[in-house]
């Protein structure tokens, strides 16, 4: 009886040793992977503002303004860009989870006037491709240079102006609205940005 006792006692120790060890591990790898994640995320936010933006001077990074949505669980970010102290525009961050996979975040270049300069997108987990097109040269391009106050951001099957990805109707109704978000937060905000530098 003796025996069964210590055997138990042993694998009861042995199971609280390896699972201290296996702890203490994913520990150790999560402190090593975070800083290298974190500086991934900031450089393709760099990348995104320098492909989305009119030529700035400044770093929207350090500038960024965190504003409060009703269409957002977090803040939307704003990132003004200035050129000799001169507002020439701001990029925001604009996201919907009603894409056909979930969460859809894009980044949306403004000029002051409101014409969108760019888009990039940031994360999506859409349909390789069918949703995943939303990248695409030839879909990025309908947006550009156009202005949400005359232009409808709804796909033309809704009676907008945007043609839809072919098979991913869903996805293009998503991005739309991502970027009228991003739109809406560039209106509520332009006043205050252009003021940032004053």
């Amino acid at each position: 009886m003796k025996k069964k006792k210590d055997t138990f006692i042993n694998m009861v120790v042995s199971l609280f040793a390896i699972t201290i060890i296996a702890g203490f591990s994913l520990g150790f790898v999560n402190e090593l992977t975070v800083g290298p994640i974190e500086k991934g995320k900031i450089e393709r936010k760099v990348n995104a503002l320098k492909q989305v933006l009119p030529e700035f001077d400044n770093n929207p990074v350090d500038e960024i303004q965190l504003v409060k949505s009703e269409f957002a669980k977090d803040s939307v970010e704003v990132y003004p860009a200035f050129k000799n102290n001169e507002f020439v525009g701001a990029a925001i961050i604009g996201s919907t989870e009603k894409g056909f996979s979930g969460l859809i975040k894009i980044m949306v270049g403004f000029t002051p006037d409101g014409n969108i300069k760019n888009i990039a997108v940031l994360e999506q987990k859409e349909t390789p491709g069918l949703g995943t097109k939303m990248k695409d040269e030839k879909y990025l391009a309908q947006y550009r240079e156009k202005n949400p106050s005359t232009f409808n951001l709804k796909v033309t099957k809704d009676g907008g102006e945007v043609d839809a990805l072919t098979g991913a109707t869903i996805t293009s109704r998503a991005f739309g609205e991502a970027v009228q978000m991003a739109y809406d937060e560039f209106i509520k905000n332009n006043d205050a940005l252009k003021e940032l530098k004053n």
